[in-house]
């Protein structure tokens, strides 16, 4: 990934994990206060290449690892929930890919193609999931991506 930051760039990414931001939000901070646009896999991985965590805002309990398409589910609080499954068979040109199923019912997939960028093709034209199922998507995503390398 090809992202110069000056050093002071770094040291205010650094300040908002500290503070909590997640990786959505340094995603936009990026954005809004340096004009650098990046899509949330590269955040992720200038993440990494700074060697800096996102801190985990509440503790939750961790299931152990389950094989490939099988569903993670965060139980979240009331009857929200956003789902997603790892392809067992790799949709072709991703490196990664999947099922998502949003708080309302409605269904995606999602893949990672070789130059790390997330693409969600939904099956409803024009649907856009709410900014808390996204912000959920890719808690999970994150997470998924962690067990097998990503």
């Amino acid at each position: 990934m090809n992202v110069n930051l000056t050093e002071e760039q770094r040291k205010q990414v650094a300040q908002w994990l500290n503070q909590g931001a997640k990786l959505s939000e340094v995603q936009d901070r990026l954005a809004k206060e340096f004009g650098i646009r990046l899509t949330y896999m590269e955040v992720r991985l200038l993440v990494d290449d700074l060697k800096l965590q996102v801190k985990d805002p509440e503790p939750e309990t961790t299931e152990a690892a389950k094989p490939a398409g099988r569903e993670t589910e965060k139980a979240g609080a009331g009857p929200r929930r956003v789902r997603i499954s790892v392809d067992e068979l790799t949709r072709p040109g991703a490196v990664i890919s999947g099922k998502v199923t949003f708080s309302d019912g409605q269904t995606a997939d999602w893949y990672l193609d070789q130059m790390g960028r997330l693409g969600l093709a939904t099956e409803k034209p024009g649907y856009r999931p709410s900014a808390e199922d996204i912000e959920e998507f890719q808690r999970q995503l994150d997470q998924e991506l962690a067990k097998y390398g990503f």
